[in-house]
């Protein structure tokens, strides 16, 4: 397994290495100690597991409010997908820019997103499927969503027609967030 920081602080691409022979392969997806060897200290609490039908599909931008805030470990297992995030941090020297890595089981990869981001993701395949791990406890009434396709973000989600959901559809512009929350305060975690 190797851990490598992103453009973005605070979001690590972690690399995993199969063991494999004639009969197939062993991966180790997660290792407290080696995280913490890192400097990366996460609870989960919770793990979900996400199919996606159609090649186009666009999932979020999605973020907890806090103090229900999410650090996220996503990973591809079937399929392809482009993971997209987008600082929100207070201070952060990065806010309101984004950055994206393609994740998949070919590329044996996984994307740690810290809390204060807005998260999302396209198939860029069909039936992909996603698990991710998270460090807090899912409540909807602390749940908000960004326009995937904003003009004033620029996202590049690499297919011609996005699919979204009537609830991603309706989600705020990125000013609409701005002037609703400004930004999100996580204290002293990034």
């Amino acid at each position: 397994m190797e851990i490598k920081e992103h453009l973005l602080k605070g979001v690590y691409e972690i690399i995993l290495k199969p063991y494999e022979d004639e009969r197939g392969f062993f991966m180790r997806v997660y290792d407290k100690k080696t995280f913490n060897d890192n400097e990366i200290f996460h609870n989960w609490v919770q793990e979900n597991h996400s199919f996606t039908k159609a090649e186009g599909t666009v999932r979020g931008l999605h973020l907890q409010l806090q103090p229900y805030s999410e650090t996220k470990l996503v990973r591809c297992i079937k399929g392809k997908i482009l993971d997209v995030f987008l600082d929100l941090r207070k201070n952060s020297d990065t806010f309101g820019l984004w950055s994206s890595l393609e994740l998949s089981p070919i590329e044996n990869n996984c994307i740690l997103i810290p809390k204060g981001f807005a998260h999302g993701y396209c198939a860029l395949e069909n039936f992909s499927e996603v698990i991710y791990k998270v460090d807090n406890y899912y409540r909807p009434d602390f749940e908000v969503g960004i326009y995937c396709k904003d003009k004033d973000l620029k996202i590049d989600w690499r297919v011609s027609n996005i699919i979204l959901s009537d609830k991603d559809s309706k989600n705020l512009k990125f000013n609409e967030f701005l002037m609703k929350y400004g930004s999100i305060d996580i204290g002293d975690e990034h």
